[in-house]
Formats: structure tokens, sequence, C-alpha cells
């Protein structure tokens, strides 16, 4: 007898160091045990240092891509990561209304990459909020992005729950993972907040390191995994928390290029238990 495998598809741009976008979401998925399929929406020249040129995917062939993949494998969750362009918003909303997806769908607005190098068309934003948003299981925008995202300042704990709740109440998301990594102080603290009110904080020591290319990628593909996985939204992110820093710890001493280093996707992920809630 075959032994079927959970499959996760994630919708990203391609990062030719290997540190970041699509690539750190197959080592992720893979890590954790689970098959990763892709569909890339822009191709990127970057280093560790920064970004030299993006080009986007046509909007046929990002279809093309995803509706390959949904009619051959039971996806049971999907990572969208930077789409760069308005059309192809529309593209992958328009491709999973096709296939009738209806699953676990995590959102990771890129906007910024870790270097500072902008990663988004002028007319991404509001596409994005209208179009996909309300179609999200969860988005994961660190503090910049959720300033963008909310319109607000975002200096604090207080503000964090404010510019959530601006997001949910501006788009019909359910649920906001806003990522404290931008902060300051000794921890660092992510606060999810839903659209019934309740809320959960995630608080993690903060980690020494420029190695940290691609922190927001991992972070939302193992949400995603943990989810496909069946975890309900509260345990996954808590999980993936756990992946992140332990991947972020295990790369302090590793030598990936002269900028922003990738973490250790691979420090032996198999050790960590699945806990349910």
């Amino acid at each position: 007898m075959q032994e079927q495998i959970t499959a996760v598809l994630t919708i990203a741009g391609s990062d030719s160091c290997g540190g970041a976008g699509m690539q750190a979401d197959i080592k992720t998925i893979s890590s954790l045990g689970l098959y990763a399929a892709s569909a890339i929406t822009a191709v990127t020249a970057q280093n560790t240092c920064g970004v030299r040129g993006i080009e986007a995917v046509a909007p046929a062939m990002l279809q093309a891509q995803i509706e390959a993949v949904m009619e051959d494998f039971a996806v049971s969750a999907i990572k969208i990561g930077m789409i760069y362009n308005s059309a192809n918003v529309l593209a992958i909303k328009d491709s999973l209304s096709k296939c009738g997806y209806h699953g676990p769908l995590v959102l990771d607005p890129v906007l910024v990459a870790t270097s500072g190098d902008t990663l988004s068309g002028n007319d991404l934003v509001a596409t994005m909020k209208n179009e996909l948003f309300p179609m999200a299981t969860l988005i994961t925008p660190n503090i910049p992005e959720a300033e963008v995202l909310s319109g607000m300042e975002v200096k604090s704990l207080g503000d964090m729950r404010y510019a959530a709740t601006a997001i949910i109440d501006g788009t019909g998301v359910k649920n906001v993972l806003v990522k404290g990594g931008h902060g300051t102080g000794d921890e660092m603290t992510d606060l999810l907040f839903s659209a019934d009110g309740t809320e959960r904080l995630y608080s993690a020591p903060k980690v020494d390191t420029r190695n940290t290319h691609g922190t927001g990628c991992t972070l939302s593909s193992a949400i995603a995994s943990f989810l496909a996985m069946g975890l309900d939204i509260n345990a996954a992110v808590g999980q993936a928390k756990e992946y992140v820093h332990n991947a972020i710890s295990a790369a302090m001493n590793l030598d990936t290029g002269h900028g922003h280093g990738s973490l250790n996707h691979l420090f032996a992920p198999e050790k960590m238990k699945v806990k349910q809630p």
C-alpha cells in the first residue's frame, strides 16, 4: 500500500541566494516532513546584501503553475509570499477560486526584504487587501508591513493590537499575526489577533545574529505546514515560532554571505514533537 504524504503549496518569489522566498519555503516544508509543491510569482536577483533585480512571472504562467499542482495533488495548506504586482494577485485569486480551494491559507504580505529593498509594486497593497485577505486563514505582517496595511504607526504592544484590529475591520481577514521582530529589547513578542476579539502572545528571547534572511518566509511556511498537519491556529503558530527560533539559533555561527545570512532550516527539526493543543 502506498503511503499518502501531506502536500503544502507555496506561492512565492524565487530567491537566488536561497535563504528566503520559495527556497526557504521548500526547505521548511520538507524539513517538517511534508511534500512541498510550488508556484513562482517572480524571479529575483539577490544575495544576502541586497536585491538587484525583480522580474514578475506572467499571470497566465502563474495560473498554469497553480492549477497544474492543484489538479494533481490533494493540497492540505497553501502559503502565499511575495506576489510583487496586482496582476498576479488577481491570477492567484482566480486560480484558487477555479480549483475550489477552501483549506488553510497563510499569507505573508511581503513588501520589503530584510536588506531593506522594496519587493512590491505600487499598486499591490490595495489589490491584495481587497482580493486575497478575505480568503486568508491568517496573514503575518511584520511591524513595518502592519503600519502600511493599517495606516497607523506601531511602536508598542497596544499599537500592534490596534493595527491588527484595523486590518481585520478593513479587510475581512480572519486572523492577523503581527510579528514583533523589528521591535527593541531582549525579547521578541508576536501578537495573534482574531476576528472574534481573542488574542494570544508568543514570546521568545532575541537571538543576537545577523543571519535572519528569510525569517518571515520561514515562519509563514512553517505555520502552513502545521495547519496542514491538523493543528489549530494557536498551536500551529506556537510550533512554527519554536521551529524558527531553533533555525535562527542553529545559524548563529554559520558564514552564509556578507550580509544578512540564512537560517539553518535543517537543524534536525525531526526532534520537534508535534504538540496538540
